[in-house]
Parts: C-alpha cells; structure tokens; sequence
C-alpha cells in the first residue's frame, strides 16, 4: 500500500494550570507536534494492510506528554512520541490533542487535525519512459521482432513441474487477431523430438532484456480447471536450453538466476491469482522462495492490469494498482542483473492440477505488453 499525508492543520489552545502554589520552575509554552509515516511508501508496512502514523512533540521544559486521538483513551508519554495504527482505506481525519507539562503541573496544549490518506495504489518508482511494448494491433503470427517461441523441452523431453503439453512455434497456439496476443492450449497429440504429449500451448520470450523498470500487462486469464498461465521473467543469466539469450549473459542455472512471477493462476482456483518470487540465496546458494495471493474477480471475462515494479531497493507486483506483496531487494538476493519476460500457459503440473477429461481448449488473452523505465 501507499500512504500519503495530505495535510496538518494545526491550532493552539494554551492553558496555564498549576497545583495553586507559586512554582519556582520555568514555564511551558512553546509545544511543538509533528507527524510522520512509519513505513510511508511501502507495501503492507505492519503485515496486517495497515499503516502508522507517528506523533511526535517536543517542549524544552517539559518533563512528560499525553496524546489524545480522537475520543480515544488519554495516552502518557516521557518520551513525546507515540504511534498510531490506522486501517481504513481512503481518506482518514484525526483529531490529536497534545499535552506538555512541567514538573510543577503546568501545562500547555496543542490541537491539531490530521489528515492521512491510505491508497492501495502501486507506486510507479518513476519509471515513466516506454522502452519495450507490443500494442498487438496486427493480424496473425507474432511480432518476431519481439517475440521468441521457445519450444525445446529442457526436462528429458518435457518440461518442469509435471506440465503435460509441448509447446509449439504453431500459429494454432499463438497468434494475434481483433487487437489482442491469443496463447492457446489445446488436447491434441502431438510429437517433439521424439516425446509425445497430450496438449500443446505456446511459451513466449521477449527478445528485450531489462534491468529495473515497470512492467504492465493487460490480459484476460483462461476459465478451464487444469490450465496453468503466468506473465513472469527469468534472469538472462539461466541458460536453459532453449531459451532465447543462450549462455550470452552467463550460465548461472535456476534458482541463481533469479525468477519473478508477476502473475499466475493454479488450475483449482480461479478467483485468485499469485505474485511469487524464486531464488537462489546469494550468500549461502540456499533456494528461497516467498509470494502472495489476491481475489481477482471475473479474471477470465475482463481485462486486468498485471503489474511489476523493480527497483534497487524493491521488487512490488500488484493486480490492477493494488499491492500482491512488496519484496526488499536485499544484497542476499540476486534480482540486480538482466531479465526477459515470458508468457505461456502450461497445463496440469503442479500449480495446473488436474486436466478434466472433456477439457479440449482454453485460451489466454494479452491486450498489450508494455515496459518502462
């Protein structure tokens, strides 16, 4: 989430007090209250999808403070500052009284409104210059210029993860029509190199390769139970066979290279879709992984907005502007070299489950692709 302070009007309301004897201490008078965000930009800063406000005050002769927020409990302070947990979206507006008192009892007071506005929208990080896209506004085959079909089976004639389908460079599993990329999986038997599969599909590569920016994907996700589709990049450093950078940028393998999955959806449950992160531990070689899911409704009928932002400090997938998860891009973690973007659809397999027997096809629809940075 993004929190944003939009505005601090303060007023001041003095009240001299004391215990009815002359003090000999100098007085309280000038209060001073500040605010700021705890965890201000980040995504889900307190685990739970709320955010902190921190009130600070400050007198030079003061020897302790109280907070009032709103009609809440009156809170005691040496210190002079105090934290706030809000939580509900859009605009909130606090009411915070501040008392400063002297060892005699003397006080002062400051009132002051607050105004935090709590956004799920995902930050742009800046990266506002278009450098990559494909607007799939052409006819028939792919854009070759852009897009790699990546076809040979690396695993033993099949693929990772137990998927069932070959995918093909057929212009039956991939083409372009009315302004959008279809990827199509369909049951068919079908031969590469000598392994026989039951499905075929289509992985594509970009043939641009990119080192922090901002991806957006607009697509309509497949309805069928058993299909699996993802938007994802891997470093360009694999060297998986059949890829299209080869061993240029290295042969680090996976996890060492590092995989970001923007957007994927098991074959059980499509209301839901999962932003996921795999890794090789840079210190210790040890694999990592961490990610999140998020309800996205009607996937399969209308367009959503499938959305990375990577950044030196941060890698934050979202679903129409709304925050997956946030992870810091740590010196333990290898998210700092060239990645290519893929999008396919895998059948069965570990996130695809089980294919239903009158499954006979089921397509993933892309409306554009675009990279910025």
């Amino acid at each position: 989430m993004k929190y944003i302070l939009l505005a601090i009007l303060n007023f001041v309301l003095f009240s001299s007090c004391d215990s009815g004897e002359a003090s000999p201490m100098v007085s309280v008078e000038n209060l001073l209250v500040d605010f700021d965000l705890v965890g201000a930009n980040e995504s889900n800063p307190n685990g739970d999808g709320s955010g902190v406000v921190r009130v600070s005050a400050f007198e030079e002769n003061a020897v302790s403070y109280a907070f009032k927020i709103d009609n809440g409990d009156q809170i005691e302070s040496e210190s002079g500052s105090i934290e706030h947990t809000f939580t509900t979206d859009g605009l909130n507006t606090y009411t915070i009284v501040v008392w400063a008192y002297a060892e005699s009892g003397q006080f002062v007071n400051k009132t002051s409104s607050l105004e935090v506005y709590k956004s799920n929208e995902a930050p742009s990080e800046g990266f506002n210059t278009l450098v990559f896209s494909d607007e799939f506004e052409y006819e028939g085959e792919i854009d070759g210029d852009k897009w790699f079909h990546q076809i040979i089976a690396p695993n033993n004639g099949g693929w990772f993860n137990g998927e069932m389908q070959h995918y093909t460079d057929k212009e039956d599993n991939s083409f372009v029509s009315d302004g959008s990329l279809k990827i199509k999986a369909i049951k068919e038997n079908y031969t590469f190199e000598g392994s026989t599969k039951s499905y075929t599909s289509a992985r594509l590569n970009s043939k641009f390769a990119f080192q922090y920016g901002r991806v957006e994907v607009r697509a309509k996700l497949p309805s069928e139970p058993g299909t699996w589709p993802a938007i994802w990049t891997l470093g360009t450093n694999i060297n998986e066979v059949g890829n299209y950078f080869g061993d240029q940028d290295g042969s680090v393998g996976w996890p060492a290279c590092g995989e970001i999955d923007i957007m994927e959806q098991t074959g059980a449950n499509k209301s839901n879709t999962l932003g996921y992160f795999h890794w090789g531990d840079t210190n210790t070689g040890e694999y990592k992984t961490t990610g999140n899911e998020i309800a996205v409704s009607d996937a399969d009928g209308t367009y959503h907005v499938y959305n990375m932002v990577w950044s030196e400090e941060s890698i934050i997938l979202s679903v129409d502007d709304e925050v997956i998860i946030n992870l810091p891009n740590t010196q333990d973690k290898p998210f700092d070299n060239p990645h290519y973007l893929i999008l396919n659809i895998a059948m069965g397999g570990n996130l695809g489950g089980e294919i239903p027997s009158d499954f006979t096809e089921d397509t993933f629809e892309i409306d554009y692709v675009r990279i910025y940075q």
